[in-house]
């Protein structure tokens, strides 16, 4: 099963919070694991983020940073392609949804995911009507 993940729930394989459960359970269940290019600098973002708030040491920050870089070997990277765009731009259109998250949403229809994992209801709502199926954690 290819299973696309958006940047919120990913995240949560690295980061442990609600959800993280649900998401090691789908990412077991893959064959393949889906993410948009933007997912890296987004994630790499989160994890600077707790470093600075000091809730990681830099210790720790490299070993996220490591099992992320060693992860994403193995994922399916979506680049931004004009259909990407295009199913992006569609999606901004018909909902209420930040860029980025539409920008997952695109790279998703255009890898043909079987199912879209997102932390983000708003996002599950809009990736519904694209087409996709839907796991929120």
């Amino acid at each position: 099963m290819f299973v696309f993940f958006d940047t919120s729930a990913f995240v949560k394989r690295y980061v442990n919070e609600s959800g993280t459960d649900k998401v090691m359970e789908w990412c077991d269940r893959a064959t393949e694991i889906g993410l948009s290019g933007i997912a890296l600098p987004e994630i790499i973002s989160a994890f600077c983020r707790l470093q600075r708030e000091g809730k990681i040491t830099d210790g720790q920050y490299r070993q996220l940073k490591s099992l992320l870089m060693a992860d994403i070997e193995d994922a399916v990277l979506c680049n931004l392609t004009p259909l990407v765009l295009s199913k992006a731009v569609l999606s901004l259109e018909n909902n209420v949804l930040r860029g980025m998250d539409a920008l997952h949403i695109g790279s998703a229809v255009a890898l043909k995911a079987d199912v879209f994992i997102s932390s983000d209801k708003r996002q599950c709502e809009a990736a519904d009507r694209a087409g996709l199926k839907v796991e929120w954690v």
